[in-house]
């Protein structure tokens, strides 16, 4: 007779079954792991870049940005207010010194100059007149001086007269006395004419001064526009291309507005950015090397922008080879600043297997096997990263990245 198995026992049961399955996906989980350690995983060739480590110098460098332009570029600017009435050079045309490249409608200037000129004839004029008159006042009132002289002349024989008829008893006091307060009423008459004679005299002068200070005045106006006039036939003062020119033909140009820009494209500087955060690592003189493709240049900081715009700041650099064939106009480049260099160390070529920190991880290749080595790195740039120690000269190391494997102390390499 069967006996009949209870719930409990079937619970149990599963209990144990469900427990024995988990510690055996463990162990396998775990032996698959140690396997993986002891033994070792695999990478092809192909799925790794490698590089020797060898003798070299090793730049620290900042990395910025760069833009491309002509070292020398001249903008001609509108001399006066004018409108383009034809385009002789476009843009990309080489131009030699004197040759013209666009012609400008100036007749509106001109119209300006003919009044200009017509008033500045009107104040000689005036000028001409007014020292007529000031001078015709100036006779006037010495002539007036020169009559009050005489009737003083005559007062003073007046004077005279009366007191001999006192004397001799045809006369009286009140004679001699009206007598000579004619003759101070005259001379004090005299006095007044002469101070406004100087008076006169002075303001003459000054008038004078003024109108020939303000005519003075227009004639530089005068002159200033005639020059700009002889401007306004727009030619190129040196040799170069041409590298912009304002084509919106009958456009009215307002003086000041440019142009057309001519540059010597055979010499180039560099104009670069960089965050101001770095601003205390940037100087003159600073070495540079600006990357073009797989071309690099040396160069030197010649100048920093001492204001900050928008968390940006600018510097200028000159290159070694200002002519190199590689430099265009407005070309974007890479540019880094050398803020350190150590000569004759271990290097080896830059690459993301280099997460920056020190000491880290990298895999040696030997044989068919990959070795994790821990390594000290010292100066960094874009192409190199300085090994202190770790490994050695001829040891060829993965540079590719590695952080798949970092659990991993050994590679089979296929």
């Amino acid at each position: 007779m069967d006996t009949e198995i209870t719930q409990e026992v079937l619970v149990q049961k599963r209990k144990k079954t469900t427990v024995v399955i988990i510690i055996a996906i463990a162990v396998i989980a775990i032996v698959i792991w140690l396997i993986r350690i002891f033994l070792g995983s695999s990478v092809t060739r192909a799925e790794i870049t490698t590089a020797k480590v060898e003798i070299g110098d090793v730049e620290n460098t900042l990395n910025a940005s760069g833009e491309v332009l002509p070292e020398f570029e001249e903008i001609i600017t509108s001399p006066v207010n004018a409108s383009i009435k034809k385009v002789v050079t476009d843009a990309g045309g080489k131009v030699k010194a004197g040759q013209s490249i666009l012609t400008l409608d100036k007749s509106a200037s001109e119209n300006d100059y003919a009044k200009q000129k017509f008033q500045l004839e009107t104040k000689r004029a005036e000028i001409a007149k007014l020292k007529l008159d000031l001078d015709k006042s100036y006779f006037d009132i010495q002539s007036n001086n020169d009559i009050k002289e005489l009737r003083i002349g005559n007062l003073k024989d007046a004077v005279e007269n009366a007191k001999r008829l006192y004397k001799a008893g045809g006369g009286t006091r009140e004679d001699i006395e009206q007598a000579e307060l004619n003759l101070k009423v005259a001379m004090l008459e005299k006095k007044q004419i002469e101070n406004e004679i100087k008076s006169k005299q002075k303001t003459m002068l000054i008038e004078e001064k003024e109108a020939e200070i303000a005519a003075d005045i227009q004639q530089n106006d005068l002159n200033e526009l005639e020059r700009k006039l002889k401007l306004a036939d727009v030619v190129a003062t040196r040799s170069g291309v041409v590298t912009f020119v304002n084509k919106n033909i009958g456009a009215n140009i307002k003086e000041g507005e440019t142009l057309a820009r001519i540059a010597d494209l055979s010499s180039f500087k560099v104009t670069g950015s960089l965050s101001d955060t770095y601003l205390d690592q940037l100087h003159t003189g600073m070495p540079v090397i600006v990357r073009i493709n797989d071309t690099q240049l040396k160069g030197t900081v010649s100048n920093v922008n001492p204001s900050v715009q928008n968390g940006i700041i600018y510097f200028d650099i000159q290159l070694e080879e200002r002519n190199n064939k590689q430099l265009r106009p407005n070309m974007k480049v890479d540019v880094f600043l050398v803020t350190a260099v150590h000569t004759k160390v271990l290097r080896v070529a830059n690459g993301a297997a280099f997460k920056g920190a020190s000491p880290q991880d990298v895999f040696v290749i030997n044989g068919n096997r990959a070795v994790k080595h821990s390594v000290h790195t010292g100066l960094s740039n874009f192409d190199y990263v300085e090994v202190v120690n770790g490994i050695k000269q001829g040891d060829e190391v993965i540079t590719s990245d590695m952080s798949e494997y970092k659990n991993t102390k050994e590679l089979n390499i296929k």
